[in-house]
């Protein structure tokens, strides 16, 4: 039997084509790896795009492509799927608590970083209303350093403190990795005006979110969830 999955994103309400369509590309490699699954991707930003996706799939897999656990993965996402007539689809956890990410980003890291300035600076989103941005943050910067990463590793961020321009005045320099998902403006726009504002040295990554590996993690968390 053919096995179904939703990748699902926040995306962008101000301009929602772009990241519709990164998450498109996405979903593609995703699918290559999976040979017989029906795999789709929507943002809960364009109107229409998740009750669209659903209506093509048969009780799709829902994977949250998102940095933690929040009101959108917690509540939105949820009243999404129940508006749809869809309540009890099962939802993995968010891409940013896969475990598998460690491994990831520490090779990532590896592979760029300054070997004068072996620091790295995660820069994530942050709320002013909930700590699980915060808190999956810190907990990814402890399993990096767990992992035997080996360098100095901050966390900052966007919307709280420690905010990112003042985490980055305390760094010579080293390798600053967007800790998002999908490229938007706190990417293109924030966090590059916070390091420069600094004087901040070293190379600024994609989004993890983009990195090549990805569509592997994502491919081998569905079919885990399928297994189990």
């Amino acid at each position: 039997m053919t096995q179904h999955a939703l990748l699902v994103a926040h995306g962008s309400p101000a301009d929602p084509e772009p990241q519709e369509h990164t998450l498109r590309v996405l979903t593609d490699r995703v699918a290559a790896r999976l040979p017989g699954w029906t795999i789709r991707s929507a943002t809960l930003a364009k109107i229409g795009s998740l009750e669209a996706a659903l209506a093509a799939l048969n009780d799709p897999l829902i994977y949250p492509f998102f940095m933690a656990e929040g009101w959108f993965t917690g509540r939105e996402l949820p009243r999404r799927l129940a508006a749809a007539g869809k309540p009890d689809l099962t939802r993995l956890r968010p891409f940013g608590s896969d475990p598998a990410l460690v491994a990831l980003i520490a090779e990532v890291v590896r592979d760029t970083w300054p070997p004068e300035h072996p620091n790295l600076l995660l820069a994530a989103h942050g709320s002013k209303i909930s700590r699980t941005s915060r808190d999956t943050t810190l907990a990814m910067a402890d399993a990096l350093r767990a992992h035997g990463l080996g360098a100095r590793i901050e966390c900052a961020f966007v919307e709280e403190p420690p905010f990112l321009a003042e985490v980055a005045q305390t760094l010579t320099g080293g390798t600053c990795l967007p800790f998002f998902a999908l490229r938007a403006g706190h990417v293109t726009d924030d966090i590059p005006e916070a390091l420069i504002s600094t004087g901040f040295q070293g190379p600024t990554l994609a989004p993890i979110g983009e990195h090549e590996g990805v569509a592997a993690l994502v491919a081998e968390a569905l079919q885990r969830a399928r297994v189990s």
